[in-house]
């Protein structure tokens, strides 16, 4: 998951990052844009940031082909993580990438203050964000308002077990007082949004972390078999139905608030139209929007670009 990717190595980052640009938005050439918007690229090129994840990219497409739509030419970079593409976004090889609040404001803290630092991300997504603004703006970056899809972690039961204990919250669960086994990264045990804040915000008894990774095919069918009973996941997984899984409402807000927005290099990107085409779909894209998104391209197989024009048409924000 994006949040657990290990920090690479930078060396090669210039040389392969390069070609993306980092001139001025009025300076860069016409390139052959994407995702088969319309639009005829006559305001500048952009080159749109994505990690290396389903969501990311489909969100890089979203952004690609309203961007284009609205008069740029676009592109899209794909580079494996956030530890790579943020500092290109500093350089400007990168315009604009769509972001998480609450893991970008940490990330920057982090890279800021040290790993020891006094978080700034909390449930609260305004004071969140208001962080995140307050350290990207040293850096160049220009922080474009949130949206209500968020993908944060999330936890969730087999179908059959919350109907018998009648579950539909972590708040529930604490009150069963039911001994739950939660299949999760190792790293479960210790962080404090997993184990360690079930336990203390919620009260729920848990007895041990199933080493199986955050969401992943193994866990969630442990869950299924009664091996678990409890799955880290995010809120945008697309695949909990084919497991007969069902998330717990966070309704004490033990997750910090991972809203998706975008962030652009203020001196390459921070134009009025850039930030106005992408608030449209900021204002329209739902979680439940990015589950059907990430679904469609998983498990049915549809390209990202297919997959975001058609989104981005059924919900009348590309010209016919």
């Amino acid at each position: 998951m994006r949040r657990a990717a290990a920090a690479l190595a930078v060396v090669g980052l210039a040389a392969g990052l390069t070609a993306c640009g980092g001139d001025s938005l009025e300076d860069k050439g016409s390139g052959d844009g994407a995702g088969g918007a319309g639009g005829a690229g006559k305001k500048g090129s952009l080159v749109v940031g994505s990690a290396g994840f389903t969501e990311s990219k489909v969100l890089a497409e979203l952004y690609s082909q309203v961007l284009k739509d609205a008069g740029y030419n676009t592109s899209i970079k794909t580079v494996e993580n956030r530890e790579l593409y943020e500092p290109s976004l500093e350089k400007g090889d990168i315009d604009v990438v769509p972001e998480y609040a609450a893991t970008l404001a940490e990330f920057l803290n982090t890279k800021k203050n040290g790993p020891k630092a006094k978080p700034v991300a909390s449930s609260d997504v305004e004071a969140t964000v208001s962080a995140l603004e307050k350290l990207a703006e040293p850096r160049g970056l220009k922080v474009l308002p949130a949206g209500d899809a968020v993908d944060q972690n999330a936890f969730a039961v087999s179908k059959e077990y919350a109907k018998k204990h009648d579950l539909a919250s972590l708040s529930d669960l604490g009150r069963a007082k039911l001994k739950v086994k939660v299949a999760a990264g190792d790293e479960c045990e210790v962080r404090p949004f997993c184990a360690p804040g079930l336990k203390a915000t919620y009260g729920i008894d848990v007895t041990g972390v199933d080493p199986k990774g955050v969401g992943t095919p193994q866990a969630k069918q442990a869950v299924t078999d009664g091996e678990d009973q409890l799955v880290l996941t995010t809120t945008t997984d697309a695949t909990l139905e084919n497991f007969d899984l069902v998330l717990l409402k966070d309704d004490k807000k033990l997750q910090n608030a991972d809203n998706i927005l975008p962030v652009v290099n203020e001196k390459e990107a921070g134009d009025k139209a850039i930030a106005e085409a992408l608030a449209k779909l900021t204002d329209t894209l739902t979680t439940e929007d990015l589950v059907e998104l990430n679904r469609k391209v998983d498990a049915e197989r549809v390209k990202e670009t297919d997959a975001a024009k058609e989104y981005l048409e059924s919900k009348g924000l590309l010209k016919k």
